[in-house]
């Protein structure tokens, strides 16, 4: 069963709502950078499911097929890349599947696994995000007609901000802190966010740490900056 046979056949797409009766699923670890792409579904007429983890996604999928699925390349359970591969070789394929990430230098080994696209953090534009996914899709599922959309920026809500930053902090103060995953993933939110002083401070400690160098100061000071935001709710 596919997502889409839940819908009406009313749920045409239209112009401005080029994606009406499509499903979305997002395979996205940080609950800032979904959001984003919530509003960009929302605004194209799309359903969106999300996914925070390989496993979750392959759960979902053992019931549902969506119509895109956009697959962020560092996950807390493995790469994205994986559940591409299993996409691309699986009986019914996702119409399109998407790769994301905020470095760009893992496009080639998202493409490779067979990603039909791939798309830069932060996401931000909307025409942008319509149209890389209206050029993969099939001709039967693509709205007739011109399309006026404005290029509206996305704000997505800071609340989902400070739960990445909870996350994080939960991460770091684990018994066993998985340093390379965590900085991965607060450098992919702060580039979401715009946050330059976090960003900062988390290529600081993956410097040091790659230089076999001492880390403990870089370290304090990324929790620190954690912290602020914990703080402050409304950080960004």
């Amino acid at each position: 069963m596919t997502d889409n046979d839940r819908h009406p056949a009313a749920l045409r797409p239209t112009p401005n709502r080029p994606f009406l009766g499509l499903t979305v699923l997002v395979v996205e670890d940080s609950r800032y950078a979904c959001d984003a792409m919530r509003l960009l579904c929302l605004r194209s007429g799309a359903r969106i499911r999300r996914a925070d983890c390989l496993q979750s996604a392959r759960r979902h999928l053992k019931v549902y097929r969506p119509t895109i699925i956009i697959v962020d390349m560092g996950l807390p359970d493995g790469s994205g890349a994986d559940l591409i591969r299993d996409l691309v070789s699986a009986p019914q394929k996702v119409p399109v599947i998407l790769a994301v990430s905020g470095d760009s230098f893992v496009e080639d080994e998202a493409i490779a696994a067979g990603a039909d696209g791939f798309l830069d953090k932060p996401l931000q534009s909307l025409v942008e995000f319509q149209n890389m996914i209206l050029s993969l899709l099939p001709a039967e599922m693509r709205p007739e007609g011109l399309r006026l959309v404005r290029d509206e920026p996305i704000q997505p809500d800071p609340v989902a901000f400070w739960d990445d930053m909870a996350h994080a902090d939960d991460l770091l103060n684990g018994a066993e802190p998985v340093f390379d995953y965590v900085t991965q993933f607060l450098a992919g939110v702060a580039d979401s966010a715009g946050d330059t002083d976090l960003a900062q401070a988390t290529r600081d400690l993956v410097k040091a740490r790659t230089a076999g160098d001492s880390w403990g100061l870089p370290l304090t000071r990324l929790r620190g900056e954690i912290k602020s935001r914990l703080t402050d709710r409304i950080a960004i």
